[in-house]
C-alpha cells in the first residue's frame, strides 16, 4: 500500500522559509515522479513543483527562484525548499506519486502571514 506522508507545513511570516517533506512507502520511489501541489482557499489545485527520476525538475510560474524541489532516493524522500515566501502562497501542500496510477499524501497547511 502507497503511502505519502507530508510534514514542516506551518505558519511563516511573509520573506521567511520552508522546507516540506514527503516521505514515501509501498513503492520504488526512485521511478516516480513527484510533485507538489498546493490548493488555496478559493482557488484551483496548482502545481508547485515537479522531479522526475532522472533529478530534472519543473516549477510553476509564479514560484520560480524561490523554490527548490529535490529527493533523497535512498530515504524515499521529496523536499520542497521555499524561500522568500509571500502571503499568496499560503495553501494545503500536497505531495504526489506519479507512475502508472497517482497518489496523493493528506497535505501540510502553509500558512505566510505577518
Amino acid at each position: 500500500q502507497v503511502q505519502l506522508v507530508e510534514s514542516g507545513g506551518g505558519l511563516v511570516q511573509p520573506g521567511g522559509s520552508l522546507r516540506l517533506s514527503c516521505v514515501a512507502s509501498g513503492m520504488f520511489f526512485s521511478i516516480y515522479r513527484m510533485s507538489w501541489y498546493r490548493r488555496a482557499p478559493g482557488k484551483q489545485r496548482e502545481l508547485v513543483a515537479t522531479i522526475i527520476s532522472g533529478g530534472s525538475t519543473n516549477y510553476g510560474d509564479s514560484v520560480k527562484g524561490r523554490f527548490t524541489i529535490s529527493r533523497d532516493n535512498a530515504k524515499n524522500t521529496v523536499y520542497l525548499q521555499m524561500n522568500s515566501l509571500k502571503p499568496e502562497d499560503t495553501a494545503v501542500y500536497y505531495c504526489n506519486a506519479e507512475l502508472k496510477a497517482t497518489y496523493w499524501g493528506q497535505g501540510t497547511q502553509v500558512t505566510v502571514s505577518s
